[in-house]
């Protein structure tokens, strides 16, 4: 750690998805550097525990890495300290889990968990122990309670993970705060939508992608920060070939080369599960009327917080 970070308040979590949920124990941790005057650091793990335990039920991932430390800054962290976990991290003990990482390497004076954190070897950390080693060894503990959604049911990834599946990305977006992103490298494809009219740019997104197939209202963030309006297919091409999943995006009022460029595509709305068509010209006829659907969703949406105002209404170039 260096230095100028040490003597930090420090969150600790998967936080995978940064949902309401987890911005609540973010929130209370922002709160208490602020309080100290001291850095605030985010203390994560990668890969996800349970993925590491049960290698053959892998957990797929909200948010990756580089996704979740920008959220984060947002959030007005100073740092993210990735973990790996491994095997031999989990096996030791609560203790040493304390000395070892929040003393020694963090110099924590406060840190800040959910109420179902746990750590150490077979889970022997709790937050009750970590209060009584907070009180022993001299640092600050806050326990946040569960987080409710407005129904009063607890937010929580597995929630967002369901309702993506299911195409419902109202219902995802408004358990995170913000629209759910994906991010990958535009790369060269066969050419189709340039031929229709309608050229794309494409990425291969992860292989345990939540995203359920379909036509989608986006917002693309180019490498230099610069926004722009788009509809979106993720899916296997059925008029074409039924090929790979892929994700293709139209930019609306765009020209230009976008092969090779790193974007971020925030998803503002589910338009239309993916179909079949006849004929080309059926399949434009719905890419016109999918395009002006999108440009009207687009054209009156609004930040659902300050954290999806900057990352899907700000340009940053």
């Amino acid at each position: 750690m260096p230095a100028e970070l040490k003597g930090c308040v420090v969150a600790i979590g998967n936080f995978d998805g940064v949902h309401r949920g987890h911005q609540a124990v973010l929130g209370r941790a922002k709160d208490e550097a602020a309080r100290l005057g001291v850095p605030l650091v985010c203390l994560t793990f990668e890969p996800h525990p349970r993925t590491v335990f049960k290698p053959d039920q892998p957990v797929a991932r909200l948010t990756a890495a580089p996704l979740k430390a920008r959220i984060l800054s947002v959030l007005g962290f100073d740092a993210v300290v990735e973990q790996a976990f491994t095997r031999e991290f989990a096996a030791q003990s609560a203790e040493s889990f304390i000395r070892n990482i929040l003393l020694e390497q963090l110099a924590a004076r406060h840190v800040v968990v959910g109420y179902d954190f746990q750590y150490g070897a077979r889970r022997a950390g709790t937050p009750a122990t970590l209060i009584q080693a907070g009180h022993e060894l001299g640092f600050g503990v806050t326990v946040v309670d569960e987080f409710d959604d407005e129904g009063g049911a607890v937010v929580s990834s597995s929630r967002v993970r369901v309702d993506l599946a299911a195409g419902d990305i109202a219902g995802a977006n408004s358990l995170l705060g913000y629209r759910w992103m994906v991010s990958g490298t535009v790369e060269h494809g066969r050419k189709l939508g340039r031929s229709l009219g309608y050229p794309t740019a494409n990425m291969q997104l992860a292989d345990d992608c939540l995203l359920a197939h379909g036509i989608y209202a986006v917002r693309f963030r180019r490498a230099d920060g610069s926004l722009h309006g788009g509809v979106a297919s993720f899916g296997r091409r059925p008029t074409f070939d039924d090929g790979a999943p892929v994700f293709e995006t139209f930019l609306l009022d765009f020209s230009g080369d976008l092969y090779g460029e790193e974007a971020v595509i925030s998803i503002f709305a589910y338009l239309r599960g993916e179909l079949k068509f006849d004929n080309v010209d059926a399949l434009i006829r719905q890419m016109d009327a999918d395009t002006e659907v999108a440009r009207q969703i687009l054209a009156r949406a609004e930040p659902l917080s300050e954290i999806d105002r900057h990352l899907a209404f700000v340009t940053n170039a």
